[in-house]
C-alpha cells in the first residue's frame, strides 16, 4: 500500500485508514484488516483509493465501496473521495469468461455494448497501433486540434495508461478538480478537452496496474469526467491489442478506430492484428494512416524513403478500407509535440499540417466527427 501526499499535510494516511476501518464487510471484520486496501493516493484535498478484492465477493462488497467514499468524504480536511473496486482470481480460479487451458483459435464473440454512448459526447473514435513507437500519439494529438480547428467541439481520452504522453505533447498540465467528488473536470488546451491518467500520476513513477485495474481506471476516465456536450472524443489506445482495447469495445458505443502504422513489414504485421482485433469485436474501421511515410531532406530536398513506402496503403487496399494519408517524416513534428504545440498550430504551412487538416475533413465529411 502506497500513499502520496504532495499537498498541505494536513490529511495523512493514518486519517484514511481510520475512517477505512470503520467499513465493516459482509462476514465480519472491516475493509483494512481483510487486506482489501491496495492503495491510497492523497493530493491536497482530494482523495483516491483502490480497493483489490476476490473477484466471488465483488457484488456483496459494492455497498461496503459505497460507504467507504462517504465515510472519505467526512474526513476533515477532505474535499473529493474517489473508491476504484477492481476484482481479481485467486491462483487457480477462473473465471467464467476466462479461456480454456488449451488456447482458442475461434472468434471472439460479438463485444456486448453494456453502458452506451459516452454521455454529451456525439461520436468516438479510437485511434490505434500494432505496436508502439509508429507515432500514434502524435497522430491523435494533431487530428484533434485539426477537428477544433475545423469548428468540432472536440475531447482528448489518453488511454495509454503506461506511458500517457498526451500531457506534454498538448502542454498540459496540473491536477483535474473533482468539486462535488462524482465528476472530474478535465483540463483544456489548444480547444481541446484534455483527460489523461498523466495528470493524476508522478512523471517519473511508473503505473504498476493488474489488468482489473486498467480496465476501472478507463471506465471512470470515460464515465466520470464532465466531458461536456462534444461533437467527437479521440481516444490514444496503448500499443496492442490488450485490455484496455477489449474493455473500450465492450464498455462503450464506439463509432469508430483509425489505426496507425509505419510502412515496414514489421509495424505493418503489428498493424494487422490491431486491425484484426477491431474486426473480432465489431468496432467499424475508419481507416489507416501511414506515418513516417519518407523523409525530405530539409537541405537537398533529397526524398529517403527510410521506412519504404506505400506499405500501409497496399495492406488497407488489400483490406478493404479506407486509407486516410500519408504523413512524411519531419523534424518539426517531433519539436511541436516536445513543445506541447502540435504542428499544425506551430507549423500550420508544413505538408503535414495540411495533410492533418485534410484527414481531419475527411472524418468531418464522412459525419464521424
Amino acid at each position: 500500500m502506497r500513499a502520496q501526499n504532495p499537498g498541505s499535510g494536513q490529511i495523512d494516511k493514518a486519517h484514511i485508514e481510520k475512517a477505512l476501518g470503520l467499513i465493516e464487510i459482509p462476514g465480519g471484520g472491516d475493509l483494512v484488516s481483510a487486506g482489501y486496501i491496495s492503495d491510497i493516493a492523497i493530493d491536497g484535498s482530494q482523495v483516491r483509493v483502490v480497493m483489490e478484492v476476490p473477484a466471488d465477493q465483488a457484488e456483496r462488497l459494492k455497498p461496503a465501496s459505497s460507504a467507504a467514499e462517504t465515510a472519505l468524504r467526512a474526513v476533515p480536511g477532505v474535499v473529493s473521495a474517489t473508491v476504484l473496486m477492481t476484482a481479481h482470481y485467486a491462483a487457480g480460479q477462473a473465471s467464467k469468461s476466462a479461456a480454456p487451458s488449451a488456447p482458442s483459435l475461434k472468434p471472439l464473440p460479438k463485444a456486448p455494448v453494456n453502458d452506451g454512448p459516452v454521455e454529451g459526447v456525439r461520436n468516438l473514435i479510437a485511434v490505434g497501433s500494432g505496436k508502439g513507437g509508429v507515432g500514434k500519439s502524435t497522430v491523435t494529438s494533431n487530428l484533434a486540434v485539426a477537428l477544433a480547428q475545423a469548428g468540432r467541439k472536440v475531447g482528448l481520452l489518453d488511454a495509454d495508461v503506461y506511458g500517457p504522453s498526451q500531457p506534454r505533447m498538448m502542454g498540459a498540465s496540473g491536477r483535474p478538480a473533482s468539486p462535488d467528488g462524482k465528476l472530474i473536470e478535465p483540463l483544456h488546451a489548444h480547444g481541446v478537452t484534455l483527460m489523461s491518467l498523466g495528470f493524476l500520476t508522478d512523471e517519473d513513477k511508473a503505473t504498476i496496474w493488474r489488468g482489473p485495474m486498467l480496465m476501472g481506471a478507463l471506465q471512470q476516465m470515460l464515465r466520470q469526467v464532465a466531458w461536456g456536450e462534444l461533437d467527437v472524443l479521440l481516444i490514444d489506445l496503448p500499443p496492442g491489442t490488450g485490455d484496455v482495447q477489449l474493455t473500450l469495445a465492450q464498455k462503450a458505443k464506439v463509432t469508430g478506430a483509425i489505426v496507425v502504422s509505419t510502412p515496414q513489414d514489421v509495424a505493418l504485421l503489428d498493424a494487422k492484428k490491431a486491425i484484426d482485433m477491431f474486426q473480432r469485436t465489431h468496432v467499424p474501421l475508419l481507416g489507416m494512416i501511414e506515418n513516417m511515410s519518407s523523409f525530405v531532406c530539409p537541405k537537398c530536398g533529397e526524398e529517403t524513403q527510410i521506412f519504404g513506402h506505400g506499405g500501409a496503403q497496399a495492406e488497407a487496399e488489400r483490406l478493404g478500407i479506407p486509407f486516410l494519408g500519408a504523413l512524411p517524416l519531419d523534424i518539426e513534428v517531433r519539436l511541436a509535440g516536445d513543445l506541447g504545440t502540435p504542428v499544425v498550430l506551430r507549423k500550420p504551412q508544413s505538408v503535414n499540417a495540411e495533410r492533418f487538416r485534410a484527414i481531419a475533413d475527411g472524418l468531418v465529411a464522412a459525419g464521424v466527427a
